[in-house]
């Protein structure tokens, strides 16, 4: 059973999506439950999959989740915090206000998730923890600042956990996405997106699909001995 925070859309619904064709039962967290139910209702086949609202940044709205969650189907093996928003700005014109936002949904909102369902995960013969960093939390980018900065602490978290919780029998790992076609880089100029292009190897974006297939690698079996892991998924751009 595998919980996705940040379900509802991009590559956390791509992954929703992959999960269910796998055989597991998926509990969409979202901020947008709404979006999520219409999601769902597009599904020839939705009997083990299920929306729930979450805003991960606050903790009462975690632990009410997460609580559904087990009410729901009994047991939580998975967990990919996928949430997480951008404000951009350059250091000399980013606002606290924006700064903080960042970094309560993208870093307090891990932590928040991971802290609630450790006690259900700890119980599965084989849990998984997966979290969402970024290229920029590895290598910086220019208006970043808050992002930046909570994709790197969530690397941090991530190397923590695996040293934490391997005596438990659970994995951590994090996938960091390059430049992904998601709604997330909708507000990006045309320009930029083609300047990008001309940096990676590959000479596209990535595809929500090819990011929720690193999520399915760390979450199968054949992954077992994989923990506290960075994968970048990024068509090469930071080699």
């Amino acid at each position: 059973m595998a919980i996705i925070t940040g379900g509802a859309s991009g590559i956390g619904w791509e992954a929703a999506k992959l999960f269910l064709d796998e055989g597991a039962k998926v509990a969409i967290a979202d901020y947008n439950l709404r979006q999520a139910e219409i999601q769902i209702a597009t599904l020839e086949q939705s009997l083990n999959i299920a929306a729930f609202e979450v805003n991960v940044a606050n903790r009462e709205s975690v632990n009410d989740m997460v609580e559904q969650v087990i009410r729901h189907y009994g047991k939580i093996d998975i967990l990919i915090n996928n949430a997480g928003i951008t404000k951009d700005g350059m250091l000399s014109r980013l606002s606290s206000e924006d700064f903080s936002a960042v970094i309560e949904v993208n870093l307090t909102g891990v932590f928040n998730c991971t802290q609630a369902v450790l006690p259900y995960i700890a119980q599965s013969e084989s849990g998984r923890i997966i979290n969402t960093s970024s290229v920029s939390g590895m290598h910086g980018n220019v208006g970043q600042t808050n992002y930046s900065a909570s994709k790197a602490g969530v690397i941090g978290m991530t190397k923590t956990w695996a040293k934490e919780l391997g005596h438990k029998g659970i994995t951590v790992n994090a996938v960091a996405p390059g430049f992904i076609e998601t709604p997330m880089i909708e507000s990006v100029p045309v320009h930029l997106i083609e300047q990008v292009k001309l940096i990676v190897p590959l000479q596209r974006l990535g595809k929500p699909t090819e990011v929720a297939n690193a999520y399915l690698f760390l979450a199968s079996d054949e992954a077992s001995y994989i923990n506290g892991t960075i994968i970048e998924v990024d068509g090469g751009m930071m080699i």
